[in-house]
C-alpha cells in the first residue's frame, strides 16, 4: 500500500469518525473543516469533498442542496436505507439566511395529503419554506 493510499485512508476513517459523533444532525464542508482544524488535522476542501461526495455514492451519507447560494449540507446515515430515513423539509430564513431542517410529523403529513389527495410525490430534501427566523423576528420587533 502506497503511503498516499494510506493517507486517503486514515483521512476517511478519522471523517467517518467524526460523522458518526454528528448522526443525525446537519453539516457543511466548512462544519467538518473547523472540527478538524480545531482537532489539529490538515484536511483540505477538496479531501472533504471529495469523501462526501463517495459516501453519497454508497448512501451512508445524505446530501442536501437547498438553492444555489447556500452550502450543501450532509447528514450521516450510516448503513440504514434512504427510504427508511424521516423526511427532512427546510425552511430558510429570507433575512439572515440561516437554514433550518425540520424534522416534523405536521410536514410529513402535508407530504402524504399531497401525494394521497393531489398525486404529487413532494421532494422533502428539496422542498424549502421560507420566512423569518425566530432571531430575526425578535430583532425587528
Amino acid at each position: 500500500m502506497s503511503e498516499k493510499t494510506h493517507y486517503r485512508t486514515r483521512q476517511m476513517t478519522m471523517l467517518l469518525s467524526y460523522l458518526e459523533s454528528v448522526r443525525g444532525h446537519h453539516i457543511t464542508v466548512n462544519d467538518v473543516k473547523d472540527y478538524f482544524k480545531n482537532q489539529g488535522v490538515a484536511i483540505g476542501t477538496a479531501t472533504i469533498y471529495r469523501h462526501l461526495e463517495k459516501m453519497v455514492e454508497q448512501g451512508t451519507v445524505l446530501k442536501y442542496v437547498v438553492d444555489n447560494t447556500s452550502s450543501a449540507c450532509f447528514e450521516y446515515v450510516g448503513s440504514h436505507e434512504i427510504a427508511d430515513q424521516p423526511s427532512c423539509f427546510h425552511c430558510k430564513c429570507e433575512k439572515c439566511g440561516r437554514l433550518i431542517h425540520l424534522h416534523c410529523t405536521e410536514a410529513e403529513n402535508l407530504r402524504l395529503h399531497l401525494f394521497e389527495k393531489h398525486g404529487f410525490k413532494m421532494d422533502s430534501i428539496r422542498t424549502v419554506f421560507y420566512g423569518i427566523c425566530d432571531e430575526c423576528g425578535e430583532n425587528s420587533r
